[in-house]
């Protein structure tokens, strides 16, 4: 059976003339700014204008450009290799699909079609689902599918924030950093989000909360010193805490070795790169910090490589080997949002 991989990935400038359009693209998606589009057309226009500037220099930092592209082909490389290795009942090739930027959704599905797969499975490179990041990739692809009239059988891999796999790769690359540190204070920082959002239903909070803990428990580090934040937080709304940045001028003042661990980013980008590394090691300096580390991004790590690989092959085979293959999460039925509720 052949069968098609759509890698889901967010997107970013591949050169500064791109970081206004780039922007433009990401307020415009109605998962981001909840509006009818007579109205989000133009706000998403200004917005990006405004925040044009800001950004540039961001990229500026970085080269110029997103790196997020090249490492998602690097990963995209890495899994394909990886379930042809592990499957040989199937044929896999893997497709990028990038949610504002290139490659979009209509850049690419003509070449899934002129590949003919017997099934198309849906993999967000988002661990933790959010009808912002996965959700919207999904629906966009599902819609690009009904526009071009393609129906191939399709299944989705909505998240997988306590994978086995995915933890054991996070753990290993944490283990690494902090082995030798003392008076460290280990600070997971995830995107954060506007708190409507979760009271309206995204499990978000909930499924990074989940990895976290998972983590730390695996870790298995006496006294460990932890805690979880949010980062990249802008405009007027509330949104979930606490801040990254208020915890790294608490902790920073406290004479901590601050250690900080990007749990919801698996591609390095200008939020891990800038923020984290040039930013918030700026904020922590200012506040008296004298050690600094980042844990990298998980990006070919080989158990977080293999975490997709099982995922993929054990939903794919559902029918196949006549299991079912629930997500290894399921949220708890306060939450609306995820599709792993389809599964149950």
């Amino acid at each position: 059976m052949k069968k098609a991989v759509i890698l889901f990935n967010l997107g970013g400038p591949d050169n500064l003339d791109n970081v206004e359009p780039f922007l433009f693209n990401l307020f415009f998606d109605p998962a981001i700014l909840n509006l009818p589009t007579f109205l989000r057309y133009p706000l998403a226009k200004i917005i990006a204008n405004r925040r044009a500037p800001t950004a540039k220099k961001i990229y500026g930092e970085i080269g110029g450009a997103s790196p997020i592209l090249k490492l998602t082909e690097m990963q995209s490389g890495a899994l394909e290799s990886k379930l042809n290795s592990d499957d040989n009942l199937s044929e896999y090739k893997c497709f990028i699909v990038m949610r504002c930027w290139y490659p979009r959704a209509e850049n690419v599905i003509n070449k899934v079609i002129d590949y003919n797969p017997d099934e198309v499975i849906l993999m967000p490179l988002y661990p933790q689902y959010s009808a912002a990041t996965s959700g919207s990739s999904i629906k966009e692809w599902k819609e690009t599918c009904k526009k071009k009239k393609y129906n191939v059988k399709t299944s989705t891999i909505c998240c997988y924030p306590t994978d086995n796999n995915f933890i054991s790769a996070h753990t290993n690359e944490i283990f690494k950093v902090v082995r030798n540190l003392k008076n460290y204070k280990l600070i997971f920082s995830a995107h954060g989000l506007p708190e409507k959002n979760i009271k309206n239903g995204d499990p978000y909070q909930w499924q990074v909360e989940q990895s976290v803990n998972k983590i730390v428990k695996t870790l298995n580090i006496e006294n460990l010193d932890w805690i979880l934040s949010y980062q990249s937080r802008v405009g007027p709304l509330k949104w979930i805490g606490p801040s990254t940045d208020d915890i790294i001028i608490e902790n920073s003042k406290l004479g901590k070795h601050i250690v900080l661990v990007p749990i919801a980013f698996v591609s390095e980008h200008s939020e891990t790169l800038v923020e984290l590394d040039i930013e918030y090691k700026e904020l922590a300096v200012k506040n008296g910090c004298k050690n600094y580390s980042r844990v990298p991004a998980l990006g070919i790590n080989k158990n977080f490589i293999k975490a997709m690989s099982d995922l993929i092959i054990n939903k794919s085979n559902y029918n196949f080997n006549g299991k079912i293959f629930p997500p290894k999460i399921q949220c708890p039925n306060k939450f609306n949002k995820c599709p792993c509720l389809d599964y149950e």
